[in-house]
């Protein structure tokens, strides 16, 4: 990515499925510029086999990812009130409780610990459960629909998982119809009864909303790899917890959450971007991962700088499909570091760095496991 954005910025790509070429942005201005200009749409993609880096399009094509505006904001106000501020702070309370708990145990049975089984799957799912009002029984189920989801290299099982997923949350808002309570499905039900949604975008966004919940795994998981291979960060953010929230930035910002690129765009007339015509019809990706290395808006882009300021990374998206659950991601990764750096005093690898295993085939990025001790 980072020859790619000296050699370009703006690039022609084949990726290992779909037909024929696209377009790759690569630096931070034009990524922002891309992400939120109505010239290039995301609805224009469905029924098209643009070139991808998966077998499949992972969102449903009825997904808010597959909508512009005005559909696009008419179906994620629709959810607003569950990711706003007031929202996600409705939760902190329950989440804190939630890995307390899960805390708890993983000391009480003593070290050494797989974190990735113990803290950082288990956490985010519970949380994101319950925002969408997924109830504890069905947990299981839906839990292993995301993984096979995310799993690329099998379409097959993806894309019956894809719609089995569909199929639950269609019957689940279905039951909530009346739009009682303040969680996602009640929301959603609420206004697909009202006529204010289709059920088909409802059912869609809200696997989109499930599946994204559990990149927060991914996430910390990262950011806990990273953590303990830099020591110097890790005893500074014990010393000094109000950094934590900048620095959390910084991780956000310096993680390749992605294996590459996510959802393309059409261009829907002719555009000039970094000094390159992109033409009507032809498919755009654009590089967040890039974009938040770019040395233009970064100085040292590939340093770790726990107080970088400013810090506009994009690990969140930009424009209009920026990530509706930003803030609920960010709670819940303030709660994860705070536990591993302060439960934990003496928190290391149980076994050498050179032994650990990253997921391969999967979208987003991330350690099989995380076995430490303390």
């Amino acid at each position: 990515m980072a020859e790619l954005m000296r050699e370009g910025p703006v690039t022609r790509i084949r990726l290992p499925h779909g037909e024929g070429w696209a377009w790759l942005v690569t630096r931070h201005e034009d990524v922002r510029m891309v992400t939120n200009d109505p010239r290039f749409s995301r609805k224009a993609v469905v029924g098209r086999d643009i070139t991808r880096l998966a077998p499949h399009f992972i969102p449903l094509k009825d997904s808010v990812a597959f909508q512009d505006p005005p559909d696009h904001t008419r179906i994620r106000r629709a959810v607003a009130p569950a990711f706003t501020a007031r929202g996600v702070e409705r939760l902190r309370d329950r989440a804190r409780e939630t890995l307390d708990g899960l805390v708890g145990d993983v000391l009480r049975d003593g070290p050494p610990a797989d974190f990735t089984e113990r803290l950082l799957a288990p956490f985010p799912l519970a949380v994101i459960c319950e925002l969408m009002g997924v109830p504890a029984a069905d947990r299981d189920d839906v839990h292993r629909w995301t993984a096979l989801i995310l799993a690329s290299e099998d379409r097959e099982s993806s894309e019956r998982a894809k719609q089995e997923m569909y199929g639950y949350f269609t019957g689940l808002m279905r039951e909530r119809s009346a739009g009682d309570g303040e969680d996602v499905t009640g929301l959603l039900g609420g206004a697909v009864a009202a006529g204010e949604v289709p059920e088909a975008a409802a059912a869609g966004f809200a696997v989109l909303l499930q599946i994204g919940g559990e990149a927060v795994t991914k996430n910390c998981g990262n950011m806990l790899y990273i953590l303990l291979t830099h020591p110097g960060h890790l005893a500074r953010l014990r010393s000094e917890p109000a950094l934590r929230p900048s620095a959390i930035d910084e991780l956000l910002r310096y993680i390749p959450h992605r294996n590459a690129v996510g959802l393309s765009r059409i261009a829907l007339e002719d555009v000039t971007v970094g000094g390159v015509r992109i033409r009507a019809g032809e498919p755009v990706h654009v590089s967040y991962v890039a974009a938040n290395r770019d040395p233009d808006v970064f100085p040292e882009p590939d340093r770790i700088d726990l107080t970088r300021r400013p810090n506009p990374h994009v690990a969140f998206g930009h424009g209009p499909h920026y990530c509706v659950g930003a803030l609920l991601a960010r709670m819940e990764t303030e709660l994860l570091v705070s536990a591993f750096l302060d439960r934990f005093p003496r928190l290391r690898f149980a076994v050498p760095v050179t032994e650990l295993r990253w997921q391969r085939g999967a979208l987003i990025r991330g350690p099989e496991a995380l076995p430490v001790t303390w």
